[in-house]
């Protein structure tokens, strides 16, 4: 017993030295030679990278074992082939889909060749004898076969769809590519994969300076901003990124401001720079003065209870009750709660009397989110300087008027609520932890029918805020509505408390 533990142990290391030293290739891919490699991996996945520019991060598999694809040189004869003849740049992409696929086998069955002769070898060393070395080789096939059986069964080609991408920020557009295109219903593999080769082919095809895809005129781009307690590093960030990605609309959940003073009045004034529509609403920490000089700069609009629409879209917004810069008033948690979900029913209200749907729905608090269910899609907030998504179900029967004598219920949605972190890190108060808060923010595509369809999630952080981590979500639809409601009518605004949602002060 103890000698059969033993070979398996010993045929085990030998695989695994095996695979260490065999797990790579070499292939042409479009204009490049990339460096392939198969490595041991409790999570699977595969990897992509680009250097200088970062790199793309797929959740393409479970089984153990990692991908790795390294784009390395690059043929200067055949990049400049490519980017002269735009048709030529189709079919290298084509072609590079096949290349790729015949790299990957050709890796695999080296990759198993080389731990199975691993195996061998270290066996018959070990024990000098024909038939430990020969069970250890068909041990060895079993495991190899597991591994294949266990990549195969989990893999996952719709994983390209929503990539991470890790590197410079100026460059994330340009690698993870434009969400509507992504979120098309590709039929096959070879499609999805085309788009990363096509747009990495690009990239590398100018030397002076990186291309951007042109943005696609039927999506809009909205760029959720939210708690930037007055750092100034965050306008940088937010003027990257609504430059990179050809933002439409800049959208801000509150306290832009630390203590809603004249002084801070000032740090608004970045907000013109922007050239872009800037919605806003007050947060906790936002005074009247903030909220005025926000409502001073040519490209803004302060939504406190009002609704408007730009840029195809319909904006309701509400600023938050409170004015607690110092985290302390002498009304009671309770009180202040209270307080916020009235706002949130008043909200309603003034989206249930809009002759125009509302689209997005704006509060600084989340708690002031639930009275929204079921009567607008999407609610953004900010308040807890950490990035959360949830779906809010509808617990209030919403009533439509009708020509007949009875009204007519409407089936309501689940709604999403999506709150933000700290687009700021939370100004001052993020530097006081260990590690410092990350810059958070998010861009929010919309196609023509106004529907989300998709978001990018992106935290920019390390030396001198150049690193950025960007993960690309593809909106489903909701499954799981809500049944239809018996018909009453929506309550007027009460400081009734919700028990489903809470909220901590910041």
């Amino acid at each position: 017993m103890l000698r059969g533990a033993l070979l398996g142990v010993v045929a085990i290391v030998g695989m695994l030295i095996g695979v260490q030293l065999g797990g790579h290739t070499t292939q042409d891919i479009g204009p490049f030679q990339a460096q392939l490699s198969l490595t041991p991996s409790l999570h699977g996945d595969t990897s992509v990278e680009i250097p200088p520019l970062g790199s793309l991060e797929l959740d393409s598999h479970d089984g153990p074992a990692h991908l790795q694809i390294r784009l390395e040189s690059l043929d200067e004869a055949r990049t400049r082939a490519v980017v002269a003849d735009s048709g030529n740049l189709e079919q290298v992409s084509h072609d590079a889909v096949d290349q790729l696929n015949l790299g990957v086998r050709r890796l695999a069955l080296q990759t198993a060749g080389s731990g199975l002769l691993g195996a061998m070898i270290l066996v018959g060393l070990a024990f000098r004898a024909r038939r430990e070395t020969a069970i250890a080789g068909l041990v060895v096939v079993a495991v190899l076969a597991s591994i294949g059986g266990a990549t195969a069964l989990t893999f996952k080609p719709a994983a390209i769809q929503e990539p991470t991408y890790r590197g410079l920020l100026v460059n994330a557009p340009a690698i993870i590519g434009d969400a509507r295109r992504i979120t098309d219903r590709y039929e096959e593999y070879r499609a999805q994969l085309q788009k990363i080769v096509l747009n990495v082919s690009k990239l590398y095809g100018t030397i002076s300076a990186l291309p951007v895809y042109e943005p696609n005129t039927s999506a809009t781009k909205v760029l959720h901003i939210s708690d930037m307690h007055l750092n100034p590093a965050a306008w940088g960030v937010v003027r990257t990124v609504a430059d990179q990605f050809n933002i439409d609309v800049v959208v801000d959940t509150g306290d832009i401001n630390d203590w809603g003073s004249e002084p801070e009045s000032s740090y608004v004034g970045e907000i013109s720079k922007l050239r872009v529509p800037y919605l806003y609403v007050r947060g906790n920490h936002d005074s009247a003065v903030t909220a005025a000089a926000v409502a001073k700069q040519p490209n803004a609009t302060v939504l406190d209870n009002s609704i408007t629409t730009v840029k195809g879209l319909t904006f309701a917004g509400i600023g938050d009750p409170r004015f607690t810069p110092d985290k302390s008033t002498d009304a009671t948690d309770a009180e202040q709660h209270a307080a916020v979900v009235t706002s949130g029913e008043r909200l309603a209200q003034k989206i249930l009397s809009s002759p125009k749907p509302v689209d997005v729905a704006l509060v600084h608090d989340p708690v002031a989110a639930q009275p929204l269910a079921g009567i607008c899609p999407l609610v953004l907030a900010g308040h807890r300087h950490a990035r959360s998504i949830t779906r809010l179900d509808p617990n209030t029967p919403i009533v439509l008027p009708s020509d007949a004598a009875s009204p007519v219920a409407k089936q309501p949605e689940r709604t999403l609520l999506m709150v933000e972190g700290s687009t700021g890190g939370a100004g001052l108060r993020g530097l006081e932890s260990a590690k410092p808060l990350p810059l958070a923010l998010s861009i929010l595509y919309f196609d023509q029918e106004r529907h989300l369809t998709a978001y990018d999630d992106i935290q920019v952080g390390g030396t001198g805020l150049t690193e950025v981590s960007l993960q690309r979500h593809i909106v489903t639809p909701d499954t799981k509505a809500a049944p239809a409601p018996s018909i009453s009518a929506v309550p007027a605004p009460s400081s009734s408390v919700s028990p489903s949602v809470t909220t901590s002060g910041r």
